[in-house]
């Protein structure tokens, strides 16, 4: 399964920093959390992973590849990160047909993903007609589509109802319980706290701490994660011994 590491990840918009030196490694068969305030450089770093931004300095490899490279990307990574992509006037499934026939995903995936999400009853209603939480649904389907190594979510609970919340959770775990890197954006740190086996925080573009859950709750004396993000955040700066989340053998 798929091994992504960030080098130095380093980006710039003229004046301003939006990432500064972040270096982490994600790990196959965890769930990591990505947290941080708006502003803080989440996207940046997302839109980095995924190719649609060029790093002023540093890399961002998948198995040692950029995505760019990658020979079939949607088979590699699946990625959720906007979910209002979607034609309104297309159908669920006919929107998941044409990013499938676009990477010779045959259709019958299709319809098994939105079944996956819970959508299968929804396939021929068009994605102008859905709540927030069905477009969020139909976007986590388009992820799937390509049984990805590695699942990019960026806020997937939004607009969810206190059910999709508790099936996401489920799902997230089921994946990475099959090996996959599971990489999670949220600013739900209650809800995310339940899924996560790791948590990334960073502020102002920086690496604050990267460290299992567990650990970092109890070097940390809190109870909750919001407690510890708030903490750690205060100053902007590394304030647990042991920072850097140890490399697994």
């Amino acid at each position: 399964m798929a091994l992504i590491q960030f080098t130095g990840l380093t980006k710039r918009y003229r004046d301003v920093t939006a990432v500064d030196d972040l270096t982490f490694t994600l790990a196959p068969g965890r769930v990591t959390g990505f947290v941080g305030a708006n502003g803080a450089g989440k996207t940046t770093t997302i839109r980095a992973l995924l190719g649609l931004t060029r790093p002023s300095a540093g890399t961002v490899t998948i198995d040692g590849l950029p995505y760019a490279q990658l020979s079939d990307p949607l088979r590699v990574v699946g990625a959720m990160v906007d979910p209002n992509v979607f034609h309104p006037r297309r159908t669920a499934r006919n929107a998941l047909r044409a990013i499938a026939r676009a990477a010779d995903i045959p259709d019958p995936r299709v319809d098994d993903v939105l079944t996956q999400v819970g959508l299968a009853g929804a396939a021929h209603r068009r994605a102008g007609e859905f709540s927030m939480g069905m477009r969020q649904r139909l976007a986590l389907a388009a992820a799937l589509l390509g049984d990805p190594e590695t699942l990019v979510l960026d806020e997937p609970a939004n607009g969810l109802d206190p059910e999709g919340v508790h099936w996401l959770r489920g799902l997230l775990r089921s994946m990475a319980a099959e090996g996959r890197t599971v990489f999670v954006s949220s600013h739900l740190l209650a809800e995310l706290a339940q899924t996560i086996d790791d948590v990334v925080v960073i502020a102002h573009g920086r690496l604050i701490t990267h460290q299992p859950m567990a650990d970092l709750l109890g070097q940390a004396r809190e109870s909750s994660l919001e407690d510890v993000y708030l903490a750690l955040t205060a100053s902007g700066e590394p304030s647990i011994p042991g920072t850097p989340l140890k490399e697994r053998s």
